[in-house]
């Protein structure tokens, strides 16, 4: 999966360091003892745990008494103000609960920063295929079919500059050809869903459509993910969109 974004370089050195910090856990390593973060921040010891017990004392990190540090309340807390998160999940909320009640899949909400998918929302159905994803978590743009929504409705120079970077490779069925994924956009726009095939794991298939503002642009996506065999895509299609409108109305 895509890393994190960097710590701008742009950055003063006080500032630069409490970013190197924080980009130290990540979802693999959420839980991190002090050497562990000097290590992964590139910072001495000494001054990763001058930051740590300044975190601390604010919230954005916990400390248990065996020394692991893990991330904080406050951090939540401040991350739920992102306008992008919180407004659009409280208003689509209700429509994604009627699609996974009325399917018993999973539905997911994402929006794109930057050349990643970023996941505000995930309902995991009753039985429903594993998949990998996760609220706040992110993912190519490429692989996925709310990825593949938000790419190909996405600037022209966002489009070029994922299509010119390697296509990471999940499953033998994932299009790494960038005139393929060239393809696959031009459908999404044409039939105004996307389908990803297998692309991320090899017993799930994803559904994915566009969730509009009131401007009429393209701001979120919303999909099912299915396992594979179990429904044909086009016969899932109308449900997403007709969630995806739902939400674009609301939003409007």
């Amino acid at each position: 999966m895509p890393r994190r974004g960097r710590v701008p370089g742009a950055t003063g050195p006080v500032l630069g360091r409490a970013l190197r910090v924080l980009a130290a856990f990540t979802p693999d390593r959420p839980a991190l003892r002090l050497s562990e973060v000097a290590r992964r921040a590139g910072l001495p010891a000494a001054t990763a745990h001058r930051v740590l017990g300044e975190f601390c004392e604010w919230g954005a990190l916990e400390r248990d008494e065996s020394g692991i540090y893990r991330v904080g309340l406050r951090l939540w807390e401040l991350g739920a103000l992102a306008p992008r998160g919180l407004g659009l999940r409280e208003r689509a909320l209700p429509f994604l609960e009627d699609l996974s009640q009325i399917t018993r899949e999973n539905v997911q909400l994402a929006v794109r920063e930057g050349t990643e998918v970023v996941y505000i929302e995930r309902i995991a159905g009753t039985g429903a295929v594993p998949v990998l994803t996760r609220v706040g978590g992110r993912f190519a743009l490429t692989a996925t079919g709310v990825g593949l929504v938000l790419l190909a409705h996405a600037p022209a120079d966002v489009q070029e500059d994922v299509l010119h970077r390697p296509i990471e490779r999940y499953t033998p069925e994932t299009v790494t050809d960038p005139d393929r994924v060239r393809h696959l956009l031009a459908d999404v726009r044409t039939h105004g869903f996307s389908i990803s095939d297998r692309q991320v794991t090899s017993d799930a298939l994803s559904v994915g459509a566009p969730i509009h503002d009131g401007r009429g642009q393209v701001v979120a996506a919303v999909s099912l993910v299915v396992r594979y065999g179990s429904a044909a895509p086009h016969t899932l299609a109308p449900l997403v969109m007709t969630s995806a409108r739902a939400i674009s109305r609301a939003l409007g």
